[in-house]
């Protein structure tokens, strides 16, 4: 503590001062900093805000524009797995016709014989014609299966194909 001496009061006084100036906080400069810490909290505040809205605006172009397409797309997408699922049906079709058709030549051909008909034409140009005709037996009639018409099954576009007759079944 300073001792105030009567005899000398001006310095003592304005060594007093000066240390209280010197330790008196000043409100203006402590102020002016705190309003630039404010000010720059506040671009920045408005920056994010900013950067929100246009993330909010981006969402709702994206809700508004991408949905119905995606939608449109999925609806697509359903015919499409619906032609997948018509195709499967005409393929399991077709595998039975033609395993009944493979069912129906090996039958043919045991009853007609490839083999024997090959050995007719040897027999009957070895000369013998008596052992020729003992090996004609009486051919039984084959008739093929009423076949299908694959535009019955998948209707084709005019301007693709030439058009056509009406559909038939036809015989082999």
């Amino acid at each position: 503590m300073l001792l105030v001496d009567a005899d000398r009061p001006e310095p003592v006084r304005g060594g007093a001062r000066e240390l209280a100036v010197f330790l008196t906080p000043e409100p203006r400069a402590e102020a002016k900093e705190v309003e630039e810490t404010i000010e720059g909290l506040l671009l920045r505040l408005e920056e994010f805000c900013s950067l929100a809205d246009m993330i909010r605006s981006d969402t709702s172009q994206i809700l508004e524009e991408n949905i119905p397409l995606l939608k449109a797309k999925v609806v697509e997408m359903r015919g499409i797995y619906a032609k997948v699922d018509q195709l499967e049906a005409f393929v399991k079709m077709v595998r039975r016709h033609v395993s009944f058709l493979e069912a129906h030549v090996l039958q043919a051909e045991r009853d007609h014989g490839a083999l024997s008909q090959a050995l007719r034409k040897w027999l009957g140009s070895s000369g013998l014609p008596a052992l020729g005709n003992r090996w004609a037996p009486v051919a039984p009639t084959f008739e093929l299966p009423v076949l299908y018409r694959t535009e019955d099954y998948f209707p084709v576009d005019v301007g693709e194909v030439m058009p056509r007759a009406p559909s038939c079944q036809r015989r082999l």
